[in-house]
C-alpha cells in the first residue's frame, strides 16, 4: 500500500476490512481462500450487518485489493449480495440557520465552518488545505485530490479575505517555532517530497489549518505537524447545531449541501 503512496487512512481501512474478513472465516489464511469466500463475507455484511452501499463497496474494494496485489490474482469471479441503497433526501440549513450554527463556534473551526458553507468544501477538502491553495488575487481556493483524486478551484468569499490572512499568518509564526525544534517538514503528497526535497520546509507547503500538537507519523516515524483531526471538527460542528437549537439529522457535509442549494436558488 505504501509503495502505491495510498493515503493512511486507506491503509487503516484496508487493514480493518482484511482483518474483518480473515476473522470470518475463523481466521483461515486468505491465500487458501478466493472468490467463494469473498462472496460470503460480502453478503454477509449487507444480509446480516445491513450495511450500506458504500461500506460494502470499501470491504470488497480492500478484499480486491489484496488478491490482485498481493496474491496476483487477477481473475476473481464475484457473486454476491449487494446492499441496497438506503436513499434519503439530504437536510440542508437555511442561511439563518448556517450563520446561527457558525456563530456558536470559535477560532479556526469558525473559519472552516465558513468555509465549507461559503467556498462548498467537503471536510476532507478543508482540512487538507495548504496555504498556497489561497490565492487572494483571483479569490479562489485550490482543492487538491478531491472526490475521485480530482482537482478543482472554488470560489473564495471576500468577507472571509481577513480572516484566511490572520490564519496564514498563524501559521507562519507555528511554522518557524516547529523548525526551530526540527519538526518542521510537513507530509508532502505522492512523490513531491522526492521531487522538490526542500519544498516540506516552505510555508507555503503547510497546513493551513494545523493540529494543535505535534505528531509522529505511523508510517515513517518522523515528528511533524499534521492537520486538524477530522473528528475535532465533526465534534465541534455537531455541538454548534445542538447549540443552535437546528434539530436536522445534519454534520459538516450539510454545508457543502446548503452551498449547492444557494446557488441554484441565486441561478
Amino acid at each position: 500500500m505504501r509503495v502505491r503512496n495510498m493515503a493512511w487512512a486507506t491503509e487503516k481501512t484496508y487493514v480493518f476490512w482484511i482483518k474483518r474478513f480473515i476473522y470470518f472465516h475463523g481466521k483461515r489464511h486468505p491465500e487458501e481462500m478466493g472468490a467463494l469466500e469473498v462472496d460470503q463475507f460480502l453478503s454477509h455484511l449487507a444480509i446480516v450487518r445491513g450495511v450500506s452501499p458504500s461500506t460494502q463497496a470499501t470491504a470488497l474494494n480492500a478484499l480486491v485489493f489484496l488478491y490482485k496485489r498481493l496474491f496476483e490474482r487477477e481473475d476473481l469471479p464475484l457473486d454476491f449480495h449487494r446492499a441496497k441503497p438506503h436513499r434519503r433526501v439530504p437536510e440542508v440549513f437555511s442561511h439563518e440557520e448556517a450563520l446561527a450554527i457558525i456563530c456558536h463556534l470559535s477560532g479556526a473551526v469558525r473559519l472552516m465552518a465558513n468555509l465549507m458553507y461559503g467556498s462548498g468544501l467537503r471536510t476532507h477538502e478543508c482540512l487538507r488545505l495548504r496555504v498556497k491553495d489561497v490565492d487572494f488575487s483571483s479569490r479562489v481556493l485550490f482543492v487538491r485530490q478531491g472526490k475521485g483524486g480530482k482537482d478543482r478551484t472554488t470560489l473564495l468569499p471576500d468577507i472571509l479575505v481577513s480572516e484566511l490572512r490572520s490564519q496564514i499568518q498563524f501559521v507562519h509564526e507555528l511554522h518557524q517555532q516547529d523548525v526551530k525544534v526540527g519538526a518542521g517538514r510537513v507530509w508532502m503528497p505522492y512523490a513531491l517530497e522526492r521531487k522538490y526535497p526542500n519544498a516540506a520546509l516552505e510555508t507555503a507547503w503547510q497546513f493551513l489549518f494545523p493540529a494543535t500538537h505535534l505528531a509522529r507519523d505511523p508510517r515513517s516515524g518522523v515528528v511533524r505537524r499534521h492537520h486538524v483531526h477530522h473528528r475535532t471538527l465533526q465534534k465541534a460542528v455537531k455541538q454548534a447545531i445542538r447549540s443552535a437549537g437546528i434539530h436536522k439529522q445534519a454534520s459538516c457535509h450539510t454545508f457543502r449541501h446548503s452551498f449547492a442549494t444557494r446557488l441554484l436558488e441565486s441561478a
